[in-house]
């Protein structure tokens, strides 16, 4: 989907904003702090009803007010989505002034993929970070994984609330435990399935874009690391250890993505991680390389081209990666881009070598957008 126009009221520094944008490459440029970033994370926010960098929702909205509001008009302005947040109250989504009785009905409906600079966390970070990755790739193509990890989710948090009463209480009861692991097996098992054939078919996307953007043949491996065997024998080996620990110590939460730089099938003793092995660069090659598969693969699951959020990359790569970056976004294998950066003159340079992309270029300051002319 395009998004044609954006409109805010009281979102994080912006008072009031109208926004009519380019089908192809959109450019928010101006000096840090201007409010580039919050352009597209109210982007974000009606693709997934929820901030990029912020999980408290009621910091966004603007000081002094009490809510904000996020319209955005896609394709020719027949698909309007509105999200609205009044502090001490819910989330508001509405599809074409259509409330959506929940927000997770809503997610997948309008495709989207931000690359940032926080993404090298994804290499270096806890590996909560990669299942979140992982999960959300997933779940803008599947939405019955969607469904499966909800439960799944909500069953984990009964299972571990009662773990921590019945220590409380001291009072342990296998029955009742027993419970929740049937509920856990019937979604965590889904959900590891499906993981597989996610990485399975994403691996070979991923290396290909790794090997353009790293300009060498070094290989670039991505390899789902999970306990192969059936969850509830997992669930049942590890009982003793929850009793004491009060948390379920077996199950895809439990799962990780390994990054390598070598191939997927070496020896263990030639396995190099990306986290320990990887020089800055790689990591960064790495990252990037992650959200243009993501990219690639939603594409590829729903045939619809995903919106595409950049924000502040050009600065961790060289002019040259810059340039290849630019046009290769704004070919006809991508759809609509925003993006942003502090050097007007680097982009304006840019645009002016690759006159065949269509673009806009706005200056951002003081809670102002102007389109430059």
């Amino acid at each position: 989907m395009t998004l044609e126009r954006l409109i805010l009221t009281n979102f994080k520094n912006y008072a009031e904003a109208d926004v009519a944008l380019c089908g192809n490459v959109n450019c928010f440029v101006g000096n840090n702090g201007a409010g580039k970033t919050n352009l597209l994370d109210a982007v974000y926010y009606l693709s997934f009803c929820k901030s990029y960098f912020n999980p408290v929702d009621s910091q966004n909205i603007r000081m002094g007010e009490d809510f904000f509001a996020i319209h955005g008009h896609y394709g020719d302005g027949d698909d309007r989505v509105s999200l609205t947040l009044r502090r001490g109250q819910g989330k508001q989504l509405k599809w074409n002034k259509k409330v959506c009785k929940t927000l997770a009905e809503h997610i997948g409906k309008v495709p989207l993929v931000m690359v940032s600079p926080n993404d090298q966390q994804l290499i270096t970070g806890g590996s909560d970070l990669r299942r979140k990755f992982l999960d959300g790739v997933i779940s803008q193509t599947d939405h019955q994984y969607l469904d499966h990890l909800l439960r799944y989710t909500k069953a984990l948090e009964q299972r571990n609330r009662l773990l921590k009463q019945m220590w409380d209480d001291r009072l342990w009861d296998d029955a009742m435990v027993g419970v929740w692991d049937a509920q856990l097996v019937s979604s965590g098992e889904f959900l590891t399935g499906r993981r597989e054939r996610f990485v399975h078919d994403f691996a070979p996307i991923f290396a290909e874009y790794y090997h353009w953007i790293a300009g060498t043949d070094e290989p670039g491996t991505i390899v789902y690391r999970h306990d192969g065997r059936p969850l509830l024998v997992q669930l049942q080996e590890c009982r003793q250890a929850d009793k004491y620990s009060q948390y379920t110590n077996a199950g895809p939460h439990k799962d990780d993505l390994l990054f390598l730089l070598s191939e997927a099938d070496a020896a263990e003793e030639e396995a190099m991680p990306l986290k320990k092995f990887g020089s800055q660069g790689q990591q960064k090659s790495f990252a990037l390389a992650l959200k243009l598969a993501q990219f690639q693969y939603m594409l590829n699951h729903s045939g619809e081209k995903p919106i595409l959020l950049l924000d502040d990359i050009f600065d961790k790569l060289d002019l040259l990666r810059i340039k290849r970056l630019i046009a290769l976004v704004g070919s006809e294998r991508f759809g609509q881009v925003f993006l942003t950066d502090t050097q007007p003159g680097r982009v304006q340079a840019i645009f002016d070598e690759l006159p065949e992309l269509d673009h806009k270029i706005f200056t951002v300051a003081g809670g102002m957008i102007t389109l430059n002319l």
